[in-house]
């Protein structure tokens, strides 16, 4: 079978077959035209043809235009490494929250993402079940892993969660800041991008001091 070479984020490079290739083609495409088209106006026939590729490919990839909706957005949290491999490490959740802060923090204002979003919102009126696919594929996905993380991070002792659910949502929406704000409302934001970085660390080390256990 054909390989091909290419990277990964960490720029260790990776062979794909052929068919990871068209995958991989499919799922470009796919979220490119989402981002101009929205959910409903987007069809697997343009897919097809805006990767190159024929219909039956996609839909031996993807059953469906949901499944390709779900998969494209799953796919940038993987590019940005937001998967179970990444919250491991239990017993150091000063390091793991802070990558966590760093990767989110960057997946949430990237130009795909908001894109995504926006159309979202406003298609939600006339076609709420796209709302409900980026919904269940993007921000529950995130709160579950983190949620999970946190439930194996208690049993360390070292910090404590109450209720992981409601501390996953408290810490995602605090890493929004006020730049995906300004974002969504198309305003400036270059005094906001400098100081991202340090915004979200400062963010992460706030979140974990407010839930570390002290000894009386």
């Amino acid at each position: 079978m054909t390989k091909d070479t290419s990277t990964k984020n960490n720029d260790e490079p990776v062979n794909l077959s052929r068919s990871e290739q068209k995958r991989n083609q499919v799922l470009e495409s796919a979220m490119e035209l989402f981002c101009q088209n929205g959910f409903p106006l987007t069809s697997m026939d343009e897919v097809a043809k805006h990767a190159g590729v024929s219909k039956q490919t996609v839909y031996s990839h993807f059953g469906s235009k949901d499944d390709l909706f779900v998969a494209a957005i799953d796919s940038k949290c993987v590019a940005h490494q937001l998967t179970s491999d990444t919250l491991m490490d239990a017993a150091d959740p000063q390091r793991v929250i802070l990558q966590f802060a760093k990767q989110f923090g960057e997946l949430i204002v990237s130009k795909d993402t908001m894109t995504v979003f926006k159309t979202c919102v406003a298609q939600a009126d006339t076609h709420p079940e796209a709302s409900k696919l980026f919904y269940n594929a993007g921000p529950k996905h995130v709160l579950g892993l983190i949620r999970e993380y946190l439930t194996k991070v208690n049993q360390h002792g070292e910090y404590y969660f109450e209720h992981p659910h409601d501390s996953a949502v408290r810490l995602c929406l605090m890493l929004f800041g006020e730049l995906k704000l300004r974002l969504e409302l198309a305003l400036e934001t270059d005094h906001l991008e400098l100081s991202r970085q340090q915004y979200l660390q400062d963010t992460a080390e706030m979140f974990l001091r407010a839930h570390k256990v002290t000894l009386k």
